[in-house]
């Protein structure tokens, strides 16, 4: 992340990181969890599940800072991020 300026806590900032994991048998391809992920980490693939459906994909995987915004607004409970070691801010 780039400031303008550097803040006195710098050193100590930690950005988290997430691992997603999606469960295709669940997903109906709504696309809910695209358009709600704040750092455009998924995009929906051109790949069906066993339904028919579209599933998303993980285009941009350091990305995720491990909000969880995608499985809380995902109404199937088919995607899930996991909390990874934090990479300490450069």
């Amino acid at each position: 992340m780039n400031f303008w300026r550097t803040p006195l806590d710098h050193d100590q900032i930690i950005i988290p990181h997430g691992q997603i994991a999606l469960i295709p048998a669940r997903c109906k391809g709504c696309g809910v969890c695209e358009a709600y992920c704040p750092r455009h980490v998924l995009s929906m693939s051109t790949a069906f599940n066993a339904k028919g459906y579209h599933v998303p994909e993980v285009t941009d995987a350091p990305a995720c800072v491990a909000c969880g915004l995608c499985q809380i607004i995902c109404p199937e409970f088919a995607i899930y991020v996991t909390e990874q070691s934090p990479i300490p801010n450069p």
